[in-house]
């Protein structure tokens, strides 16, 4: 796992200072949060921002999502943040992107409405994310397929979605790190991949043999994960639609 204590805090702050809006909060996505940056991974900021009253309630919709790039000493930083209400309408969708973004241990910025946050979005998930994760993976692999030689950076963005997927049907919990997953997935490659990738390009590709194991485990874990979604007890629709919009009104009226 990546060591929160080994992360830049004090660059990663000064990046979401300039943001023009107030945040909710801003936590570390991409490959930081999955367990496989390489050595030169730039860092995915995520979070929440919230647009002025005077915004919301006129003719303009604002800037319901602000993306910011910056480097720092040479740390590249990306920032994307999302309205409040942008947020909340993708939490109540079958978006598992966002979830993870929610409950990144990683957090850079916080307050104590994202605890709250935190607490609502379990009631935000669903057997159907299992449909996000899916999708997702499919997507992953079809770049995987597509490039020669394969790259290990895409491969294992599908094993962590589909490992995502299928503990997330079982436990309710959302867990996006690969190697925590493996944990109890136990699929004896994943640890040569990760080291491979993050040596660097020069070990970050596969060779042609490699493609046929590869293209088994893939249709063997969809198929796990289609069955997780099928045996899920986890509700068919959300249950947090009135919490989230409490939060959202009591969001705007403090500012």
């Amino acid at each position: 796992m990546i060591d929160a204590r080994k992360i830049d805090q004090a660059k990663m702050v000064q990046h979401i200072e300039s943001h023009p809006f107030p945040l909710l909060f801003a936590t570390i996505s991409g490959a930081h949060l999955y367990g496989f940056p390489s050595p030169d991974s730039d860092f995915d900021l995520r979070g929440v921002h919230l647009l002025p009253l005077e915004t919301v309630i006129g003719l303009d919709d604002g800037e319901q999502t602000v993306e910011k790039e910056g480097v720092y000493d040479g740390l590249e930083i990306d920032l994307v943040t999302h309205d409040a209400e942008k947020f909340f309408q993708l939490m109540l969708k079958r978006n598992g992107y966002v979830l993870e973004q929610v409950f990144s241990p990683l957090v850079v910025f916080s307050t104590p409405e994202h605890e709250e946050l935190k607490s609502i979005a379990k009631n935000c998930i669903t057997r159907h994310h299992a449909h996000h994760y899916l999708g997702f993976a499919a997507t992953q692999w079809r770049l995987f397929e597509r490039e020669a030689p394969p790259r290990v950076k895409p491969l294992l963005y599908v094993y962590r979605v589909l490992l995502t997927g299928i503990d997330l049907m079982r436990t309710g919990e959302v867990e996006a790190n690969l190697m925590v997953l493996n944990e109890s997935a136990k699929l004896p490659y994943i640890d040569e991949l990760v080291d491979r990738k993050r040596s660097g390009p020069e070990k970050g590709t596969l060779q042609a043999a490699d493609l046929e194991f590869h293209t088994c485990e893939y249709e063997r874990l969809t198929v796990q994960l289609q069955s997780a979604y099928e045996a899920s007890k986890l509700p068919e629709m959300p249950s947090a639609r009135m919490e989230l919009n409490d939060l959202l009104v009591r969001l705007r009226l403090r500012d």
